[in-house]
């Protein structure tokens, strides 16, 4: 009995936040749908503008589970600017709270709202948020062969045209890289070898078609390309060998104790454009990036903490950057749930909104 406790307890861990999380999804769509209709006769970048400030304040609500509920500590190595720039956020991938990660940092340069994703294709069914996500500006994106340069171009131009602030997460592996998933791995560094690339441990070989049509798209409204590797602690087993990276269940019961982050801002001016160039470029980048991982694991052993190399900076985030979003969507969802015609209202948003995001996200070009 008393295990049986302790293992609903761990659970609940996860599951409150998992609740809430979802739980508010339905009032912040009907929040956001309100003013997308509102504003049909505003111009194009006022919608936008305050979307970003809806986003940010989800987002932020995110975060408050994700960094204050967890205690997980954030270290950052590099100097992250103070101010709000145009950038694509380049990244090793390795699990789901990858993408929280990339709101860790933009919140802290109050860039929340501004972060947009390159997604693949399967992510545009999740309820609700695949559809909001392609609003916002996501781009979805289908691997090898049948990848559609051409409708990510057209997506970022009309960002650009709308002068939108751009934080463009990408991560150009294209899929997680997990230790126990051998056979992917063996394909990624076969393709590498193919293409007379260095062979890589710890990343995936970095497919360039995304990355690359991002970089010349958006070029003359980019500041910067943050290349950023993140290294997740407790993920060295007791055999000194790198075990998969946590889930977002895992992270948010709390089995993460701290994040490593090696964060390097690259100028545009300083990335060839010509396809070929940029690929060896890319890839000169994972190769900086298995470096620093192989160097992460290797420091790790029972007297030594893992880190990266040079001096981490601890950056804890203060309530006041999250508590307020969740007071503010708390707020709005309890009333719809203490009377019949709320829940009634809360669940049709749920179902219907469901529906409308399928369809529409399957009829975009």
């Amino acid at each position: 009995m008393l295990l049986s406790l302790v293992v609903h307890t761990h659970s609940l861990r996860y599951w409150f936040p998992a609740t809430v999380l979802l739980g508010t999804a339905p009032v912040y769509l009907l929040s956001w749908g309100a003013w997308r209709f509102l504003s049909t006769l505003l111009p194009a970048r006022l919608y936008h503008t305050l979307d970003d400030r809806l986003y940010c304040i989800y987002q932020s609500m995110v975060l408050f589970f994700f960094e204050n509920y967890t205690g997980v500590e954030i270290v950052i190595y590099g100097d992250i600017p103070k101010t709000k720039e145009n950038v694509i956020y380049l990244s090793n991938h390795q699990c789901t709270v990858d993408w929280i990660i990339a709101d860790m940092l933009a919140i802290r340069q109050s860039a929340l709202g501004h972060v947009r994703y390159v997604l693949k294709e399967g992510l545009k069914w999740l309820p609700l948020y695949g559809w909001y996500f392609s609003q916002h500006g996501g781009i979805y994106v289908k691997r090898s062969a049948k990848f559609n340069a051409e409708a990510m171009k057209k997506k970022l131009v009309s960002q650009n045209q709308l002068g939108a602030p751009m934080y463009l997460v990408v991560f150009p592996e294209g899929t997680r890289y997990n230790p126990e998933l051998k056979n992917v791995i063996a394909d990624s560094q076969a393709f590498a070898t193919k293409e007379g690339l260095a062979v890589l441990q710890h990343t995936l070989t970095p497919r360039m078609k995304a990355s690359h049509i991002a970089l010349e798209t958006m070029r003359a409204h980019l500041d910067a390309v943050y290349d950023i590797t993140v290294a997740y602690e407790g993920t060295l087993g007791t055999d000194n060998q790198r075990k998969p990276a946590p889930s977002m269940p895992e992270f948010l019961c709390k089995e993460c104790p701290r994040v490593h982050i090696y964060f390097e801002r690259v100028d545009v001016k300083e990335i060839p454009p010509e396809p070929h160039f940029f690929r060896r470029w890319l890839h000169e980048r994972f190769e900086i990036k298995d470096r620093l991982l192989a160097d992460f694991y290797k420091r790790g052993n029972a007297v030594k903490l893992c880190s990266f190399p040079g001096e981490g900076r601890r950056s804890p985030l203060g309530l006041s950057k999250t508590l307020p979003a969740v007071l503010i969507l708390g707020g709005l969802t309890l009333p719809l749930l203490l009377t019949d015609t709320g829940r009634k209202v809360y669940w049709r948003t749920w179902v219907y909104g469901t529906l409308l995001g399928w369809l529409w996200v399957s009829l975009l070009p």
